[in-house]
């Protein structure tokens, strides 16, 4: 095994000590879930080892938290709360669902569930893109700070509320209050909206929007969907300075 190699030869799963295998293998029924991630953040800039793949998570919380080198990370099944937190560069794909707070404040790189992903998916992410191939629950991008949250399904009700920029697109259907109190994010949907929340409205789709929309249905793997399938929504503005009309939308 190489010197700079973070693992201690006696925690590798047998699936990492086989000849011809990678000692970046983690299997998480042998190992814990903390030597999983201080590897992680031990590893160097321009480190070599740059794939990774994680077995058995069975729901473990906080999985590949504060990733921040450019690895690729597989993680073969469902996780808990908060996988690829405060993630910085790392591409995470889970192959199963996620629990709540994927890619909570979420710094750069890119997120993709195989599957559903629970309540507040991507809240206050603030670059990067999280892909969710199945539905998302409540409150789907909650003060989404630059983050562009792709779902291939439905979001639950009060998603994007406090959204203050980036992109959320869906390519099923929203609940109720999208977009409460919504700042500058822009919200794309393709099917029904159940209602809008405060200061949230539909607004026209220029060519720079649909430019913008297909640039990232592309990036998240999108085919057979066009842009202009989609309508807009976003803040009215109505709130951003107190005024005494609107005292029952604050």
């Amino acid at each position: 095994m190489p010197a700079s190699n973070a693992f201690n030869t006696g925690n590798l799963s047998k699936a990492a000590r086989e000849p011809g295998q990678a000692s970046r293998v983690f299997d998480l029924a042998e190992m814990s879930l903390r030597e999983l991630n201080q590897a992680l953040h031990d590893l160097a800039p321009g480190s070599n080892e740059t794939a990774w793949e994680v077995l058995h998570p069975r729901g473990s919380h906080s999985v590949a938290v504060g990733v921040d080198q450019p690895v690729a990370i597989d993680v073969r099944g469902s996780v808990g709360y908060y996988c690829g937190g405060m993630n910085d560069g790392g591409t995470i794909t889970v192959h199963g669902s996620a629990g709540p707070g994927v890619g909570e404040n979420m710094m750069s790189g890119q997120i993709v569930v195989k599957g559903d992903a629970s309540q507040y998916a991507g809240a206050t992410g603030r670059g990067g893109l999280l892909v969710i191939e199945g539905n998302a629950s409540s409150r789907c991008g909650i003060s989404m700070k630059g983050i562009d949250i792709v779902v291939h399904g439905n979001i639950g009700h009060m998603s994007a509320f406090m959204a203050q920029s980036g992109n959320l697109v869906v390519l099923g259907d929203a609940g109720d209050a999208l977009g409460d109190s919504i700042y500058e994010a822009r919200l794309f949907v393709r099917g029904k909206v159940e209602s809008l929340g405060a200061d949230c409205i539909a607004k026209e789709m220029r060519p720079e929007h649909l430019e913008l929309l297909q640039g990232l249905l592309d990036r998240a793997g999108v085919t057979g969907v066009k842009a202009a399938e989609f309508k807009r929504y976003g803040s009215a503005r109505t709130l951003y300075n107190f005024n005494i009309d609107n005292a029952d939308a604050y």
